[in-house]
């Protein structure tokens, strides 16, 4: 797991080593088990993501192999994070060190939960997907750096340096680069107004309109 801190202001790049979890419509109850469903906070999920498929490989699975320890950009197939909307699947991913995840697609629900919490979700088509998983699974310690503006991804192996181009939607990538995906921080920033604002409703004041 990786103790990088969780994203607060405006994303533009991501770099780190890449973790592969191949395979198409993989659910948000593969991600997070409902078992985990039950906690009071989200700070002690990292421990169950993808717990039952890293049982059943016991130490096989790519989030318990050591060349992936501390790897932050996740790559996936098509239609990842498919099935529940629960918003445990991407704070799971997140609390181990996920930080953007990189497929072929992505269920819709699953995308906004990410880009609520600022992990950025971008696709590819079919081939450019399979490239990268094989340059990535070539060099398993290579650095990835991903870009937003414009949208793609980059893998350093010294000499070896590969590029793909990724897509992202304008909306959430504008959201993303500016910093207006962190909604707290929005609030945050505009304290001030927000007081005024809320000094001249009378609802909180106690007295009754005119």
């Amino acid at each position: 797991m990786s103790t990088t801190p969780f994203p607060a202001g405006p994303i533009q790049r991501c770099e780190g080593r890449a973790v592969v979890v191949a395979g198409d419509d993989i659910d948000t109850d593969r991600i997070i088990p409902a078992r985990y469903l039950k906690c009071v906070t989200f700070d002690d999920l990292a421990a169950g993501v993808f717990a039952d498929d890293r049982t059943e490989l016991a130490g096989g699975h790519p989030f318990d192999r050591p060349e992936h320890l501390g790897a932050s950009i996740l790559v996936v197939n098509r239609n990842f994070g498919c099935g529940s909307s629960r918003e445990h699947a991407p704070q799971a991913l997140m609390r181990w060190g996920i930080r953007a995840v990189i497929g072929e697609s992505f269920a819709e629900i699953f995308f906004g939960n990410c880009l609520a919490l600022g992990i950025p979700c971008l696709s590819a088509d079919h081939d450019t997907l399979l490239a990268l998983q094989a340059a990535i699974a070539a060099h398993p310690g290579a650095l990835l750096q991903l870009d937003l503006e414009p949208p793609r991804v980059t893998l350093d192996a010294g000499s070896d340096a590969q590029e793909w181009p990724l897509n992202l939607p304008a909306g959430p990538r504008r959201m993303l680069v500016s910093g207006e995906w962190n909604g707290t921080a929005q609030l945050v920033a505009h304290d001030g107004e927000l007081r005024a604002t809320a000094s001249r409703l009378p609802y909180l004041n106690g007295f009754a309109a005119a």
